[in-house]
């Protein structure tokens, strides 16, 4: 579906004489359009949809005229009106990234000049005489366009600006990225993987941003991994606890009221860090959506998009339970129509790097792994100020050299409250955020970026620093200097998530960490500047491999008291990727075409 093209709830809402209230008319799974008629005027049309008739209602646009509101954008939510007085065409439960690329189409396209518009807009009972889909975007339309279109923000419209060139063009996705959005996008149900770095995240974001919102879930195992994607946590979603309770409790708690309209809304499920959760857990969710939704199709019908590395952080059990992956749960084929596997590295460029991360995935530490590591011991610790991050095994010992670090700096402490939405949910609130409710500062403190500010100047999240003044202003707001070379004041920002019963929680604080050290599971999805690790207390398979592969080089990584024992995989992981990259090779689906000598060595079938 191009950008002129958008499925989605549309309510029209047409004024009538005499005050009265004005006519609406609902269509669920109507297909808008955005074209020219005979003239060559642009025209928004809606066509049919589940509401009523299949008959198409087309709106003549005025670039004088057309306002848009846009504020809800990113919940999928957007409407035009067509005149002062004039229709308002009202669109919600739209693919988010689809609607911004269908608002700045219109916006453009309407702002560039429509040549021979009528005077006011006209509701037609029946389509024009002609109609074609507008064309995509060329360079004449951002010529022509003026400064912007006509909008408030008084009533939750947004100044519809004409963008300009962007600093740096988005991202693009791979051509596997990209295999895996289209399987998506076909119904199929679908877990995708990779090693560390290969864009599981960003690829994550765009599948989130490509599913209609009311029947989307975004959920992850932990409450940080879920923040990054403007989800909730995968148990608060179930509502069923730990899901160790016998399957008919499990039931019941999930047919509570708030959960269980959840589960029948569901019609997308995201999770994402797979590997954090158990494998009876994901059987016992199964069996529990069945239930729940009264369909015998595997989950309920609803379509699984999962992501996460096997490989790395295994599920949280205690010392006497066996760890059983989600791949080991009973319902897990009948559940996953596809896997695929994400090979390309974006996050590191040094082919000596990928490769030692490669073997450290899989387990194996050669002579040269080791000889690599240890010589990252004579890397320099500190550059222009800010000292590499220590990555510890426990969170206690995090707490312990954050707070002695900082209380042995000279000067005035300066602490930063959060603004909770609800107080009465801090610890829940807590949980999701990657910042706490009170960060306390001083001039020294090595610091680290907790959000993507501006990925052009690369302050992104996990980018690193040191605190080199406060503004004299009454708030006081922390002056950084970052390893990338930016020096910026740093304001607050605000993140966004689900709570119980799908309520929307917020926290506005710095988004700024103490970063003398940091633990290997809240790294998950960073890439840090300058890493120093100490892996001799490391107590679980998969736990080396993601602290060393937070670093974005061996240059800026150093490795302390480093012992070839601790870098071990799981052996029924390993085989499962092996059975999975056979796969893929041995089909014409196959997400690449070839693959490099030690990589075939690394996966041979067994």
């Amino acid at each position: 579906m191009g950008d002129a093209e958008l499925r989605c709830t549309v309510a029209v809402e047409q004024p009538l004489p005499g005050g009265q209230a004005p006519r609406r008319r609902v269509m669920r799974g109507a297909l808008v359009l955005l074209g020219r008629n005979e003239l060559r005027q642009p025209v928004l049309r809606v066509v049919g949809g589940s509401g009523g008739a299949a008959a198409a209602l087309s709106f003549a646009l005025a670039g004088d005229a057309v306002r848009l509101f846009t504020r809800f954008a990113g919940d999928g939510r957007a409407a035009v009106r067509v005149g002062p007085g004039g229709a308002h065409v009202l669109l919600s439960d739209c693919p988010p990234d689809a609607l911004r690329r269908f608002v700045r189409l219109l916006r453009l396209k309407v702002a560039a000049g429509p040549r021979g518009a009528p005077r006011g807009p006209r509701l037609l009972d029946r389509p024009p005489p002609a109609f074609a889909v507008i064309s995509p975007l060329q360079e004449r339309d951002l010529l022509r366009a003026p400064g912007r279109l006509r909008g408030g923000e008084a009533r939750g419209e947004c100044p519809a600006e004409v963008p300009r060139a962007e600093k740096r063009p988005p991202a693009r996705l791979s051509a596997e990225q990209a295999a895996v959005l289209g399987a998506v996008r076909s119904g199929k149900s679908v877990f995708f993987t990779g090693c560390a770095g290969t864009g599981k995240s960003f690829l994550l974001k765009k599948i989130v941003g490509s599913l209609p919102p009311k029947s989307t879930y975004a959920t992850a195992s932990t409450g940080v991994a879920a923040c990054h994607i403007g989800g909730t946590t995968l148990h608060a979603f179930a509502g069923i606890g730990s899901g160790k309770a016998p399957l008919e409790q499990c039931i019941q708690l999930a047919e509570r009221p708030g959960v269980r309209q959840h589960w029948l809304a569901c019609q997308h499920l995201i999770i994402d860090e797979i590997s954090m959760v158990d494998g009876k857990f994901f059987d016992r969710l199964e069996a529990v959506a069945r239930a729940v939704r009264k369909r015998d199709e595997p989950f309920g019908g609803i379509q699984l998009i999962i992501c996460g590395d096997f490989l790395q952080l295994p599920p949280v059990c205690k010392a006497n339970e066996e760890t059983k992956f989600c791949f080991q749960a009973k319902s897990w084929r009948k559940c996953i129509h596809i896997n695929m596997e994400l090979t390309e590295v974006r996050r590191q460029t040094d082919k000596t790097f990928v490769s030692l991360l490669s073997a450290v995935r899989l387990g194996r530490c050669t002579e040269e792994v080791t000889r690599l590591l240890m010589q990252t011991t004579a890397n320099r610790s500190e550059r222009d100020g800010i000292l590499a991050t220590r990555l510890c095994t426990h969170k206690d010992d995090v707490e312990i050299t954050n707070e002695r670090r900082l209380q042995q700096l000279s000067g005035e402490v300066h602490t930063f409250e959060a603004l909770d939405s609800d107080p009465m949910l801090v610890k829940l609130i807590d949980a999701q955020c990657p910042v706490g409710g009170r960060v306390e500062l001083k001039l020294g403190a090595q610091v680290m970026l907790a959000k993507n500010l501006d990925l052009s100047q690369g302050l992104v999240n996990g980018a690193r620093g040191v605190v080199v003044g406060f503004e004299s202003e009454q708030r006081g707001l922390p002056k950084v200097r970052f390893l990338c070379g930016v020096t910026q004041v740093i304001k607050m920002e605000k993140w966004v998530f689900k709570g119980p019963s799908g309520v929307h929680l917020s926290r506005q604080q710095l988004p700024l960490k103490l970063a003398w050290a940091i633990s290997i599971h809240k790294s998950q999805g960073m890439s840090l500047d300058c890493v120093e690790i100490s892996l001799s207390r490391v107590f679980e398979s998969g736990q080396a491999y993601v602290a060393l592969s937070r670093a974005r080089s061996l240059a800026g990584l150093r490795v302390l008291d480093f012992d070839p024992k601790v870098v071990r995989a799981d052996p029924s992981v390993l085989q499962f990727y092996r059975q999975l990259r056979c796969h893929q090779l041995l089909t014409q689906d196959s997400l690449h075409t070839h693959s490099g000598a030690d990589e075939k060595e690394n996966w041979k079938c067994s």
